[in-house]
């Protein structure tokens, strides 16, 4: 072979050789290019995924965290929640009714707080009805009511709880009690009225107030308007936006495990357009007590005033509840 065809040979297979080297590059380099694009693309929407995730958690942290704080305050403020003794005013009203003859009493309770009652008397009373008001405001405002009570031909001791109207002290559930076996002992005790004459008689707050009284002490009968069965109840029924509040008040002004243990009979009055206690928890309470027992529905909208706008029906209800015992 001439030195010339052998050069041309050298050349044919180094070209050759060139050639296949571009090949492979091209089909090894394109490739590449395309999987780091995918690769890229799927970092960047798992990271995106990841983000969104955080904030996610994040906010639902800060969620927890404010409610949390929300139960807080609330369980600190609780008894400016429950209790409105300077609602509207602490002192407010007329002190000396006119249609009442109204004796000012003052009592020392077991743990020595000073409180304020008014006695009423009628001549010709059969029974006492020792009132037990609401969580607002004062007894002068509830002259009305005791009117009606005491033209039932009957006695009234109305009772100011601690920290309320002329009493002293704080308001607070375990002294609430305490303040009405006060009261109950200055009935039997200092005014010699019989304890089967007495009927324990309670308006919303108060009909938790006088249930745990005829629990413990012997009376005649027990009158409820706009009674509830516990505290946590309320809270669940008025408060259902706030889940969990009920928890705060859990065991408090649990009437409904009282009433298991009172045989006296009951009168439970509720309207059935009341804005504060909802009239379905009347119900409630009138299935957890025990007989005998009786339910006045009241047709209106009211709350403490059921005997203001149907005094008739209240009158003539009441009326046959005391004819029957």
């Amino acid at each position: 072979m001439s030195q010339a065809s052998f050069g041309f040979l050298v050349r044919l297979v180094a070209s050759e050789t060139r050639i296949r080297t571009l090949h492979v590059a091209g089909t090894f380099d394109f490739p590449t290019v395309a999987n780091y694009s995918r690769v890229t693309l799927m970092e960047v929407s798992n990271a995106r995924k990841k983000h969104f995730h955080q904030r996610l958690l994040s906010l639902l942290l800060t969620i927890l965290v404010a409610y949390i704080l929300v139960l807080a305050l609330v369980r600190m403020f609780e008894s400016h929640l429950i209790f409105f003794p300077n609602y509207p005013s602490r002192l407010e009203g007329d002190w000396h009714p006119r249609a009442l003859p109204v004796e000012d009493v003052w009592l020392t309770a077991s743990d020595g707080i000073k409180l304020h009652a008014w006695w009423i008397s009628d001549d010709n009373a059969r029974f006492t009805f020792l009132a037990f008001h609401g969580n607002a405001s004062n007894i002068v405002n509830r002259a009305p009511i005791y009117e009606f009570l005491r033209s039932t031909h009957a006695n009234v001791f109305a009772l100011e709880y601690r920290g309320y109207g002329r009493s002293e002290g704080k308001p607070g559930e375990a002294g609430f009690y305490r303040d009405a076996e006060t009261a109950y002992d200055y009935l039997v005790n200092t005014r010699g009225i019989d304890r089967k004459a007495i009927i324990s008689f309670g308006q919303s707050l108060g009909t938790a107030v006088a249930i745990h009284l005829a629990a413990r002490r012997q009376v005649a009968g027990v009158v409820l308007e706009a009674p509830f069965p516990s505290a946590s109840r309320v809270a669940r029924k008025v408060f259902w936006f706030l889940p969990g509040v009920s928890l705060l008040v859990q065991g408090q002004f649990d009437t409904q495990i009282w009433l298991k243990e009172i045989h006296a009979p009951i009168l439970i009055v509720h309207s059935n357009q009341d804005p504060v206690i909802p009239f379905q928890l009347g119900q409630e309470v009138y299935v957890a007590a025990l007989p005998p027992k009786n339910f006045l529905e009241i047709n209106g909208y009211c709350h403490e005033e059921s005997s203001l706008i149907a005094p008739t029906q209240y009158r003539t209800a009441l009326q046959q509840f005391l004819s029957s015992f």
